[in-house]
């Protein structure tokens, strides 16, 4: 059977993901699918993300003052390492250690009045 999910450009399919026909000629209840379920893993590549920006500087981060924030300082990753993504968590670190990256936060401020 056909899968609904093809992840061809990678070479992965999920034939798990289709609905299957069970013994009696029903589809496949959910007892049965989590039965067959593949796990699929995706590692991210060890490599700069910030090839050529401002190499010059230890650190890349960018300020913009907002006038309608709620709070006073937003940090936004720009790694895509943040495990609370879209905010960053500080995870641009350990990047930049692993990598020799210069990759930090965007930071939204809301100005002083």
């Amino acid at each position: 059977m056909a899968s609904l999910f093809n992840l061809a450009g990678v070479g992965l399919s999920s034939p798990a993901a289709a609905p299957r026909r069970s013994r009696g000629g029903g589809f496949a209840g959910a007892a049965e699918r989590a039965r067959t379920r593949r796990v699929v893993s995706v590692r991210a590549e060890v490599q700069a993300i910030n090839p050529e920006i401002r190499k010059s500087e230890d650190k890349v981060v960018d300020s913009v003052v907002v006038s309608e924030l709620s709070k006073p300082l937003t940090a936004y990753c720009r790694c895509w390492r943040s495990g609370t993504f879209p905010l960053c968590d500080g995870s641009h670190v350990k990047h930049n250690k692993a990598t020799g990256d210069n990759v930090g936060p965007l930071l939204l401020k809301k100005p002083k009045e």
